[in-house]
């Protein structure tokens, strides 16, 4: 079961999701973000050291690091 979120302002569901992107650099860096169906990449928990926030405008949610 993907980890979800419901937005105050609209009341749907985003399920959380991540997956690893290859930088211009040749880098690979982890990426997290929600979608709102559950997909192929979706994952059960939020990542440690993360909170989840609602963006005031759109009210879509979003990851930062714990402060």
């Amino acid at each position: 079961m993907a980890f979800t979120a419901k937005s105050k302002k609209s009341g749907k569901s985003y399920h959380l999701h991540s997956k690893e992107v290859k930088l211009a650099g040749g880098r690979l860096q982890r990426i997290y973000y929600f979608a709102g169906e559950a997909g192929e990449n979706a994952i059960d928990a939020l990542p440690e050291g993360y909170e989840v926030f609602e963006n005031k405008r759109t009210g879509l949610p979003m990851l930062r690091k714990k402060k």
